[in-house]
């Protein structure tokens, strides 16, 4: 049974205008790197792979650019372009189209995803652009050819700390981990990956972190410590401390006369 082409294998050709242009060839120096382009990370190794290759055969799949100005701006193809310079090319081939904003970045995602290419990082801040471009999540998901639930997933990475965004990037942290970090509150995910990174969690025992770190908040609400009782003392009221080196300090007051007096102790006058 013939396998039925999904969206994403059809979506160059679905984003693409119909009316198709000839390949011409354009000096490498006119063409700019698009600065919205989705993928930022690129392997030397395989960039010089293709080098080597482009020098032998020569660039076999043209670029896609759009004007920009007196130049081109480069919309897909940029490892073939940062390869092509590092062949020494002068000249390259290109398809050139007129494409807004919004056409050009569809493009240039929608092109990574079907190399695979993408971080999961950079896949979610490309699928973040376009939401700042004005489209909404199903409609992201149906121009690049994905589930919306995957779009969604996706963008919950941006949640993350830039510190953990940085991990994932450079892979210190898998997906996986990533995915556990998001299940701890907002305040814990600093924590949760300093406990990765130091102790070389695995992904399970990522998603442990989360029972515990609950565990120890319960057991500090019923068992108060020796710095919650001083407070208590000193202040005349309630204190829990909660969390380690990270937390909170909660005072209890039981009227308006109760918080006046707490407020004129911090030294607080409105």
């Amino acid at each position: 049974m013939s396998k039925k082409p999904s969206g994403l294998g059809r979506g160059l050709e679905a984003l693409l205008p119909k009316t198709a242009g000839a390949v011409v060839r354009l000096p490498l120096a006119a063409i700019r790197p698009n600065a919205a382009q989705p993928r930022k990370r690129f392997s030397q190794e395989s960039l010089e792979e293709l080098a080597a290759s482009i020098r032998e055969k020569g660039l076999l799949q043209p670029l896609l650019v759009r004007p920009k100005g007196e130049a081109y701006e480069l919309v897909a193809g940029e490892r073939r372009f940062r390869a092509a310079e590092l062949a020494g090319l002068t000249e390259v081939p290109v398809v050139v189209r007129d494409l807004t904003d919004q056409e050009a970045l569809e493009l240039a995602l929608v092109e990574n995803l079907q190399r695979e290419d993408l971080s999961p990082v950079e896949e979610a801040r490309g699928y973040q652009a376009l939401l700042a471009m004005g489209l909404t999540q199903e409609e992201v998901a149906r121009r690049v050819g994905k589930a919306r639930s995957t779009v969604a997933n996706a963008l919950r990475l941006l949640q993350l700390p830039e510190e953990a965004l940085a991990a994932l990037e450079e892979g210190r942290i898998t997906a996986g981990h990533a995915r556990a970090l998001l299940m701890l509150e907002p305040e814990d995910r600093l924590f949760g990956l300093q406990q990765v990174l130091e102790k070389g969690l695995s992904v399970r025992q990522a998603e442990a972190l989360r029972e515990r770190l609950v565990r120890e908040r319960e057991r500090s609400a019923k068992e108060p410590s020796p710095l919650a009782l001083g407070l208590s003392r000193h202040l005349g009221m309630p204190v829990q401390v909660v969390g380690g080196k990270r937390g909170k300090v909660v005072i209890r007051y039981r009227s308006l006369e109760e918080l006046e007096v707490l407020l004129r102790r911090l030294g607080y006058q409105e």
